[in-house]
């Protein structure tokens, strides 16, 4: 399948999803209210998320009061997994106590759009709505203490204090997105 959606520079594409707290959410929502936006497309059994939620919790708290939040979307085909399904999605993240909305792109519209391919996928968004990061969370997904350049803490940072973002796009790894209708593709 050959990488479509929205490259680094241009506009993120909107989207309005509904959120486990059962309220549809609108990127142009978090625009007028934040500064920057982190969307990380996630899974709720992928092994590489769930080595990164519990950092991708501290991002959420080291910036929320700076102007930053998170947002967590799962695209992942539910027929083909059920554990992907919305009613999981809610006992994932009270499971997992998630400090940020987590949000069901259950046409994989949003996701397609975006351009994802993997889980987790992290995309940094600034207040006008343009992407400027796309790609991994940091460079050690399986040892928190080993990380040597965290990329999305350095994009949030960057955009927080009008700085450009370097690099802009790095290669995400993590487990495939399950997209619908099409032959399953590598886990790895």
């Amino acid at each position: 399948m050959e990488k479509t959606g929205t490259p680094v520079g241009s506009y993120a594409p909107d989207f309005e999803l509904p959120g486990i707290d059962d309220k549809v959410h609108h990127l142009s929502y978090y625009l007028q209210n934040w500064q920057v936006i982190g969307v990380i497309f996630l899974s709720n059994h992928c092994p590489v998320v769930l080595s990164y939620l519990d950092r991708l919790k501290q991002i959420q708290a080291q910036f929320q009061n700076q102007g930053f939040t998170l947002i967590g979307i799962n695209a992942n085909d539910a027929e083909q997994d059920s554990e992907e399904s919305f009613k999981t999605m809610k006992q994932f993240a009270l499971a997992r106590q998630l400090n940020f909305p987590y949000l069901w792109d259950s046409t994989q519209d949003v996701a397609h759009s975006f351009g994802v391919e993997r889980t987790p996928e992290a995309f940094v968004i600034d207040h006008k709505g343009i992407l400027r990061y796309n790609g991994r969370i940091d460079d050690n997904p399986q040892e928190e203490n080993a990380v040597t350049v965290p990329y999305l803490q350095n994009a949030i940072a960057a955009l927080l204090s009008g700085q450009e973002v370097h690099p802009d796009a790095t290669k995400a790894i993590g487990c495939a997105i399950k997209w619908r209708n099409e032959l399953k593709m590598g886990n790895e």
